[in-house]
């Protein structure tokens, strides 16, 4: 259990890590998204292969979870083009809301009455946001462009649940990192006529941090997270998502000392965001006890 732990904060860990890598490379967000899913899509395969974890799936079923995939790449550039056009610590804040639209979402999405609680904490969240916001309107473009982000990947979560089954988590993200990139290749042209831009090709630099996003932040995080979930509970793996936001924007502060730039109502915000979110993991593992059934 201790060793699952580790590498379940180790992948947490190194997803905090994104946002500063997302600064570092000079390319803009749809050219580091897309450099980044080619990548990891390459690795992914050769690891795959050797492996031999390949699983055939069905044209219909590829873009099924294709579609879902570029949904997934539309969500990266979101975050990356938060994080140019703000900074990793708005951008991350915007993402820490994610559980909160996820409980407001989900249940749109299955039929499910939506619990007043949630509607409250939800409102609790938007406060927090709301004071980011109106202390931060230097970062206001980049606080719009997280807050679709952070919808971008609620929605990714919910077509997980609602399309993809009968697959192994190995195979979903194989296909899902693959349909993705060509779903974003496709976009390109349109992506590079709106914002007027050109092909861009990494730096000597870039391709460092580009490899150790693809590689590290990406592919053996995908790893640690699978070889933690066969041991810790659903629970704790995802309070333990909560630190991810967390650990991105300490590292923020120790590399590009972004605390210089934000206001005191940024942590008030970010606070009243946090304990919102515990809140609502506080709801969910005390529903998972009352619904507890033994030697069912």
């Amino acid at each position: 259990m201790k060793s699952a732990l580790i590498r379940l904060h180790t992948a947490v860990f190194l997803w905090g890590f994104t946002g500063i890598l997302g600064r570092l490379i000079s390319l803009n967000e749809g050219w580091l998204v897309w450099w980044r899913m080619l990548i990891t899509a390459a690795v992914l395969w050769i690891y795959f292969f050797f492996t031999k974890q390949i699983q055939k799936v069905s044209a219909k079923n590829f873009l099924k979870i294709a579609s879902i995939g570029t949904m997934l790449a539309i969500h990266w550039l979101l975050f990356y083009g938060s994080i140019k056009y703000a900074n990793v610590s708005i951008a991350l804040t915007c993402l820490a809301t994610t559980g909160l639209l996820s409980a407001i979402i989900e249940p749109l999405f299955f039929h499910r009455r939506i619990n007043s609680s949630e509607i409250l904490l939800g409102t609790f969240a938007l406060a927090g946001i709301g004071i980011i916001y109106f202390s931060n309107l230097q970062f206001s473009v980049g606080i719009y462009i997280g807050l679709l982000s952070s919808l971008a990947t609620v929605i990714v979560s919910v077509l997980n649940k609602k399309i993809v089954s009968g697959y192994t988590a190995q195979v979903i993200t194989l296909y899902q990192l693959t349909g993705g990139f060509l779903g974003l290749t496709f976009l390109m042209p349109l992506y590079n006529y709106l914002l007027h831009s050109n092909v861009q090709y990494p730096l000597p630099l870039d391709w460092l941090w580009l490899i150790i996003l693809a590689c590290c932040c990406t592919v053996l995080t995908f790893i640690l997270y699978i070889g933690a979930l066969k041991k810790v509970s659903a629970f704790t793996v995802n309070l333990t998502l909560t630190l991810e936001p967390v650990y991105g924007i300490i590292l923020a502060f120790v590399v590009f000392r972004e605390n210089k730039y934000l206001s005191q109502y940024f942590y008030m915000g970010f606070a009243l965001i946090l304990i919102a979110v515990m809140l609502q993991m506080r709801r969910i593992v005390k529903q998972q006890r009352s619904n507890y059934v033994p030697f069912e």
